[in-house]
């Protein structure tokens, strides 16, 4: 008997990697969705034995898609496979009615090992058609996004994990930019006038570049009473909780990089850029380059803590070209 997959993610190359991965000998016939507004409508219209969910996705993330599947008591499994690996967020959607949690990059021995506990597969199953793969080319920008996302949820975790809260995951935005263009590329709070920075360069098999934090004044304050440093009124307490959540970001979201690119990246000693002072103060020294960078950003918000911070991972020109090759040999 056929199994109807609706596989749901924003990401192309996501969507991709799940498609890939399912067992070559499982009769299944594969539907896509790029939102959840277009998962919940072919779900209302067609119906679906099992949907593959990721969790980060613009117009309806996950969480809001199995809302509406509880509330309209739609008959369909749900499987879980994202980047956020926050032990929250697999809580939640186990409490929402998925019946698992794939965490990315997807693991396709770990996966079947889901599917055939729940009976949906059996390596004695005969296909009777060949499921309708995804033709779409796939380019830098969007593999780049998707490693970026999964390195993210790496970091999340960790940060999760240290301050007992929640991280929302946003989607990661890839873009090259001009020097001049950083400051607008930034989606820090605009209500704060003042902010720190924090940056720390790395490099690794030719790909160089440099890792930017941005707290606003006021998050910080927040973020010393999360850590429970005592705050004295003076510099140091205020120094040790900035190179503390950039150190946990940083190397946690670096590594994570690196791992899908098999790269070692190397890193260097953060430091301080400055405190109290406008982003254009702190990012002045970066808009006096010349070349394009390519830039991932990442605005982190803490769950009812009224925290957010922006991480910037910005890659020379040099970097983009050799990045580009590595992806394309990866891809292959």
């Amino acid at each position: 008997m056929t199994t109807n997959i609706l596989i749901c993610d924003d990401s192309l190359v996501a969507r991709k990697h799940v498609a890939n991965a399912l067992p070559k000998d499982w009769d299944v016939t594969l539907h896509y969705a790029q939102d959840g507004e277009q998962a919940l409508s072919f779900l209302q219209e067609n119906g679906a034995d099992l949907l593959f969910l990721d969790l980060n996705m613009p117009i309806f993330d996950g969480y809001e898609v199995l809302n509406v599947i509880k509330a309209q008591n739609i008959p369909v499994m749900t499987i879980v496979i994202s980047g956020d690996i926050q032990e929250l967020a697999q809580q939640r959607v186990r409490q929402l009615g998925a019946i698992g949690f794939v965490k990315k990059p997807l693991d396709s021995a770990a996966l079947c090992q889901l599917l055939s506990e729940y009976g949906l597969y059996s390596s004695t199953t005969a296909p009777s058609s060949v499921p309708a793969m995804l033709t779409e080319p796939i380019n830098l920008f969007d593999e780049l996004q998707e490693m970026a996302n999964i390195a993210m949820g790496q970091a999340s975790s960790l940060l999760s994990k240290l301050l007992g809260v929640f991280i929302e995951q946003p989607i990661p935005k890839v873009a090259l930019i001009s020097p001049s263009e950083l400051n607008m590329a930034l989606t820090a709070n605009e209500e704060q006038q003042h902010y720190a920075a924090v940056c720390q360069g790395f490099v690794g098999s030719g790909i160089a570049g440099e890792a930017l934090m941005l707290f606003s004044d006021t998050d910080r304050h927040h973020m010393a009473e999360l850590l429970k440093y005592e705050e004295a009124g003076c510099a140091e307490p205020e120094v040790e909780v900035l190179m503390d959540m950039a150190n946990i970001l940083f190397s946690a979201f670096i590594k994570g990089l690196g791992e899908q690119l098999d790269i070692a990246f190397g890193l260097a000693q953060p430091h301080l850029l400055g405190r109290h002072q406008p982003i254009a103060n702190l990012v002045k020294f970066h808009g006096q380059k010349t070349e394009q960078m390519l830039c991932i950003e990442i605005p982190y918000k803490l769950e009812k803590q009224h925290i957010h911070c922006n991480l910037l991972v910005l890659l020379t020109a040099d970097s983009v070209t050799r990045l580009e090759h590595k992806l394309t040999y990866l891809m292959e």
